[in-house]
Order: structure tokens, then C-alpha cells, then sequence
């Protein structure tokens, strides 16, 4: 048996830079909870601001706050450039084609609902098939409940392996003349596992089935290009990312956003209106009826900026340390078991702890300094897959190190002790 890794000699860097020096942007991580450190450990709730987010959300109240779009003043000017600077920011970071197929949207929720309402439900009939898999959050399930509901369609779920992993071989076999859509998380949230949407996307193609991915997992750990997954449809939030929150990105194909009616009327969204007709705008602005996140997005773009300055593969590569790490030493714990072992994780660790409800090991990790997530993590099919209740949920981000880790791991040990 090879002998346990030791924090003290793995090198916590994220490409040249030193993650203590990376810590230093991130002003909430300098606090005390509870009279301990703080380990924040709940990323892939919402991830931590660097200062240049704050910054520059502040700087935008401060100095260009005014409504965009619609203003000849320089303020108005001036809120407008950032915010359609924004935009570009979004295009560059997925490598879409064009700026016209970035909307931006309150969050990955809203997102995955704008094509669910304009796009799948007008074109579903009575027996028509929406293809999900069974490792989705709620966000993922609910809005292909609510167009079968109305439309008579049937929504199916690929299932999942012992390990957590979306059955190939399954979805080869449902998939099929009548699927009218596939809708796929690419990272799971409450697992982990990185889903090959690769193969899944090739079979789709073949067969001229839509795509759409749930990217709120995905994009704030590796590198995304949707041109190369050649997917139709990816959704995202800015919180994950280290942005704010209640704004996120829908990516869509020019071509097919261009025949997808608004799903939202009002203002901006318009070219011309009378009572008798209206006229909508172009792209992307026909999908964002009402004055926008302006703040949001000017946040957005600086986060992407920040995690851009880093290189995603970098960040993607000491995440990857993180969880090999943590997974070999929750391992150690007796009584423990982790939920979701898949060949290909993100850096996130799902477990339960023989005798102890997750939320009281939540309740007691907090107690000294530890933050992590319990509960089901909008993923109730998957905790029923397990046959659990709920799991503890430790999320690394590349400002995390393996120290924490080691406070995490001691923590546990004592919550055993104390309640066993």
C-alpha cells in the first residue's frame, strides 16, 4: 500500500502562482468563524469574489451607474460599453462564434427555462420524447416536467451506474426517432462526476437531436469551448465562477436563437410597438425584456478575467490535486463513505458518516471554522439512486489548500469521537 500523501509536501500552486499569494484577493477568507480559521469548503454553492470583482462592481455604482442602451449621456454611454464589453468577455471565454448567441440571464435556472418555453415546447407534440439523466439538479428536471405536463410529451431518464456515472450503453438504446431533446449536466453538483458529453453529443448529432448542457459545474474548473463540443445550448452562472449572483449566460446557436420566439415581453427586448403589432429586436437583446444585471455582468466579465489570468488548465490541475488528496484522506476515516466514485471528478467529494446525520456534521464542522454543504443539493433523484437521505458535500476551489484539508479530516475524526 503506498504510503499517505502529506500536505506539508505537495506544492500548493496554481500554475507559477503560490495559493497563499492567491488568497490574499479573496478578503473574506481572512476571518475567523466560530474562534477558528476559516476553511471555506462550499464552492460549488457559490464561489468566493476575488478584490478585483468587488472592485469593479463598486466602481460601476460609483462612477457609471445609468441605464444602458437607451441614454445619450455620457453615464449611459459609458454603463453600456461595459456592459455589452461584457458580452464579448463571455463570447472569448466559451469560444462562441458570435456575440449574438451570449444572452444573459438571471442564472443557469432561468436559462435552461428560456429553452424550455421558447424553443422545446412549441416544437414537442403528444409522444414526443425529452431525454435527461438521472444525475440532474432540480434545475435540469423540473422545466422538462412542467413542458411535458402541457405538451403530452414523455420525459426519460438515463440512468446512472453504482459509481455515478451516466450509463453510455443506456442512453444508446433511449435515444431514438422520437427524442426531441437531450439535456445533460457536465459536471455533477452533488457528486461531482464529470460527464463525457463528448460521446453523448456525437450520438445526438448522428441522429439530429438538439442539445442542451448544464454548465453551472463545468465552467468554473476547466476550459469550455462550445464550438469544439458542438453542443446547442449551454447555461451557466456567474456565481459559480466567482461572480455575483443573479446573473448567468445561455449560449445558443445564432441560427436557432434567431427562430426561437421571446419568451419574456417588455422593454428593450422591442424594436417598435403599437397596440395594433410589435416589432422585436435582434439578437441577443430579444431574449433580455427589462432593464438588465448591468452591475452583474460588469462582475461577471471581471471574474472571467480573473480566472483567465490564472489559465483555466492550471486551475484545473491543481483542483485536481486537491481532490486526490482529500479523497485519500477522507478514505482513512472509518465509518465514512463517499457517494459518487467516478473515473473523472471535478473537485468535489459527496460522503456520509456511519451514525451521524449530515446536517449535524455540517452543524458541527461549522462549530470550527468549516464550511461545507448538506443536505440532498437539489438532486433528490440521485440521493434516492444511494438510498440516503442527504450527503455532506466538501467543494475545493484553487484558493483552497491542502491544510484545510487536513482541518476538514481532523474535524471529522472529532465529530466521530464525539458522537459515536
Amino acid at each position: 500500500m503506498n504510503a499517505p500523501l502529506k500536505s506539508s509536501a505537495l506544492a500548493a500552486k496554481v500554475g507559477d502562482v503560490d495559493v497563499i499569494t492567491i488568497r490574499r484577493d479573496f478578503p473574506i477568507l481572512n476571518q475567523q468563524i466560530n474562534g477558528h480559521t476559516l476553511a471555506y469548503l462550499d464552492n460549488a454553492a457559490s464561489a468566493q469574489h476575488p478584490q478585483s470583482v468587488i472592485d469593479a462592481i463598486s466602481r460601476y455604482y460609483q462612477h457609471d451607474h445609468a441605464n444602458v442602451h437607451r441614454g445619450v449621456h455620457t453615464l449611459s454611454q459609458r454603463a453600456t460599453e461595459q456592459y455589452e464589453g461584457a458580452r464579448e468577455v463571455v463570447r472569448q471565454f466559451i469560444n462562441a462564434s458570435s456575440s449574438k448567441e451570449i444572452i444573459f440571464t438571471r442564472g443557469t435556472t432561468e436559462a435552461i427555462n428560456l429553452v424550455a418555453e421558447s424553443f422545446v415546447r412549441p416544437r414537442v407534440k403528444p409522444g414526443n420524447e425529452i431525454l435527461i439523466s438521472a444525475l440532474e439538479h432540480h434545475a435540469n428536471i423540473v422545466p422538462w416536467q412542467h413542458v411535458c405536463k402541457y405538451t403530452g410529451a414523455i420525459l426519460k431518464i438515463i440512468p446512472i451506474t453504482e459509481q455515478g456515472e451516466v450509463d453510455f450503453a443506456a442512453f444508446e438504446q433511449m435515444i431514438g426517432s422520437r427524442t426531441k431533446l437531450l439535456a445533460l449536466t457536465h459536471v455533477s453538483n452533488a457528486l461531482g462526476t464529470i460527464v463525457p458529453v463528448e460521446k453523448f453529443i456525437s450520438v445526438a448529432k448522428r441522429l439530429g437531436v438538439p442539445v442542451l448542457l448544464d454548465g453551472a459545474q463545468a465552467v468554473p474548473h476547466s476550459s469550455v469551448d462550445v464550438q469544439k463540443l458542438d453542443c446547442d445550448f449551454y447555461c451557466f452562472s456567474a456565481h459559480k465562477l466567482c461572480g455575483p449572483t443573479g446573473i448567468g449566460v445561455l449560449y445558443g446557436r445564432e441560427k436557432i436563437l434567431n427562430a426561437m420566439p421571446p419568451w419574456q415581453g417588455g422593454g428593450d427586448m422591442i424594436l417598435t410597438v403599437s397596440f395594433e403589432k410589435t416589432t422585436y429586436n435582434q439578437l441577443p437583446w430579444k431574449f433580455e425584456a427589462g432593464t438588465p444585471h448591468i452591475a452583474g455582468a460588469i462582475g461577471m466579465a471581471a471574474a472571467i478575467r480573473y480566472l483567465q489570468a490564472l489559465n483555466m488548465n492550471h486551475i484545473a490541475a491543481y483542483e485536481s490535486q486537491l481532490l486526490h488528496y482529500a479523497t485519500e484522506q477522507l478514505q482513512r476515516i472509518s465509518g465514512l463513505r463517499i457517494i459518487g466514485t467516478a473515473t473523472h471528478k471535478a473537485a468535489v467529494v459527496s460522503f456520509v458518516m456511519q451514525g451521524i446525520h449530515p446536517h449535524d456534521l455540517g452543524t458541527i464542522l461549522d462549530s470550527q471554522g468549516i464550511a461545507i454543504r448538506t443536505g440532498h443539493h437539489c438532486a433528490m433523484p440521485v440521493m434516492t439512486f444511494f438510498k440516503i437521505p442527504a450527503t455532506a458535500r466538501a467543494s475545493f476551489a484553487f484558493y483552497n489548500t491542502f491544510a484545510e484539508i487536513d482541518q476538514l479530516v481532523a474535524a471529522l475524526h472529532s465529530a466521530r469521537e464525539m458522537l459515536m
